[in-house]
């Protein structure tokens, strides 16, 4: 079994795999509604081979450490971001690919207030919201053609926060 300690999810972490949406510690772009609204603009990049962008409320069950991955998925047709409308914590698991294998698993832990949009054909783990059910708006490709792929691991990937 592969085993792995997440890390706390930062912008500068996660850059090889996509964007964190999070306006912390960063200055607003400009102040809209008379005054009383901070931009942070353009924070993810979203990129669709094709298509459309949408948005869908994904309702995902709880999960509790160790977390236990079989799988993890990527999307070779778009960009897909994972936006929580409840503020649970929520495990992310990423990896590299090596000729369609995934390889050098990252896994972070994202805190309330955190997003993420997950760069187009990223392998990442499935929507694991820690120890409470979770809500997330999710923004990705909506189009013809398949843009899901698995990979199913012969060896389990044991991850610890």
């Amino acid at each position: 079994m592969h085993k792995l300690v997440a890390r706390v999810l930062s912008a500068d972490r996660f850059k090889p795999f996509g964007d964190v949406i999070d306006g912390a510690g960063l200055a607003p772009d400009k102040m809209i509604n008379q005054g009383l609204c901070a931009r942070f603009h353009d924070l993810a990049r979203l990129d669709f081979a094709d298509g459309r962008a949408g948005i869908s409320l994904f309702a995902s069950q709880a999960k509790s450490a160790p977390f236990l991955f079989e799988l993890v998925e990527r999307h070779p047709l778009g960009s897909q971001a994972f936006i929580p409308v409840d503020g649970v914590a929520y495990l992310v698991l990423v990896a590299d690919d090596d000729n369609g294998v995934p390889t050098g698993f990252q896994a972070f832990v994202a805190g309330p207030g955190q997003s993420v949009n997950i760069h187009r054909n990223t392998w990442h783990g499935v929507l694991t919201p820690i120890d409470t059910p979770g809500k997330y708006v999710v923004v990705d490709r909506i189009g013809a053609g398949d843009n899901l792929e698995e990979h199913w691991f012969e060896t389990p990937v044991l991850v610890t926060v």
